[in-house]
């Protein structure tokens, strides 16, 4: 019904959606993204699978395909890929591209176990604080329970809602923006010995004393998204003054960590929260940064690059003791 008011072809549609939903891009062909199927319980619940294994639970996906077609198939290559993990040297993965995407088997049930740990707390967290909110408003107990947890696992990283971000309360902001500054496969993995003294040969060690030197003048991840807020507060400081309800340090640390998480969350721009109405202002269906200056939306562009690329510098900030112990 939807699809039909709007005017969009339903297969045209439907590809579009699972495609961008797995690849956690966000892109919606409508102007109120998944707003406009808060109700659609059964759509919610077929794109919950492709958001978790198009990101979160993609090397756990991956294992398990490579595990049903060695089974299937009975082919040496693929029992032998299964057998690749981080715990084998790198002169036993000739070959084979990089094997950052398979993980071992006990890692993949921590990553498992690590993302439905954060969306069973996000998910008690929504629902204990927003069942009762306008954003959930006129729906039954089974659809809010749907739409709750859809909400809860977008924030790692596909980035659709089906809420408006401004009307959520502040505290689960807050839990959003932490789980949108984790990097995808953050997982909780006891293991006793140390991956990087298992893997590392003579030439490996050697190539990291080589890397000390530029470690040591990195910057944590967190340090450079400190940096990126307090740029775009200076850029668009007029704002922050003459519009502090849409215009504040709040909105703006959700933006940029949005950004650099390549989530896509935003809590938008609405005219009515003006403290001085403008009469030429209209309410648009695009992000907060679409009311940016030029300079505050180049800074959100490098944002995101920044975000892409941040696995090359995610060991940054080591040198840093933030400690009041003497050394």
């Amino acid at each position: 019904m939807v699809l039909k008011t709007k005017g969009l072809n339903t297969r045209t549609f439907s590809v579009f959606l699972i495609v961008s939903t797995f690849a956690n891009c966000g892109y919606i062909p409508t102007n109120e993204g998944m707003v406009v199927f808060l109700k659609n319980s059964g759509l919610l619940l077929l794109l919950i699978p492709q958001v978790l294994l198009g990101n979160t639970l993609f090397p756990a996906g991956l294992r398990f395909v490579l595990w049903v077609l060695g089974k299937f198939t009975k082919r040496e290559e693929i029992n032998h890929m299964l057998k690749l993990d981080r715990k084998i040297s790198i002169k036993e993965q000739v070959g084979y591209p990089a094997n950052e995407m398979l993980f071992s088997t006990i890692h993949c049930f921590y990553l498992i176990a690590t993302v439905f740990g954060f969306v069973f707390i996000q998910f008690i967290l929504f629902c204990s604080m927003e069942w009762d909110s306008d954003g959930l408003d006129g729906l039954n107990s089974y659809q809010k329970i749907i739409g709750a947890l859809f909400q809860t696992v977008n924030t790692r990283h596909s980035g659709e809602s089906i809420v408006d971000l401004s009307t959520v309360s502040p505290a689960i902001m807050v839990v959003f923006v932490v789980m949108m500054y984790l990097p995808p496969y953050t997982s909780f993995l006891p293991l006793i010995n140390d991956e990087r003294s298992i893997i590392g040969s003579c030439d490996q060690r050697k190539k990291r004393r080589r890397r000390a030197l530029v470690d040591n003048l990195l910057f944590s991840q967190l340090s450079y998204l400190v940096m990126f807020i307090v740029l775009v507060c200076i850029i668009e400081r007029k704002k922050l003054k003459d519009d502090p309800l849409n215009f504040n340090v709040f909105n703006i640390t959700i933006e940029v960590i949005s950004a650099y998480g390549n989530v896509g969350f935003t809590t938008g721009y609405s005219c009515k929260r003006q403290l001085n109405p403008d009469g030429l202002c209209k309410d648009m269906m695009y992000g907060f940064v679409g009311r940016w200056s030029s300079a505050g939306k180049m800074v959100i562009i490098v944002v995101m690059i920044f975000g892409r690329v941040k696995r090359f510098n995610l060991k940054g900030g080591k040198a840093w003791k933030l400690s009041t112990q003497d050394l």
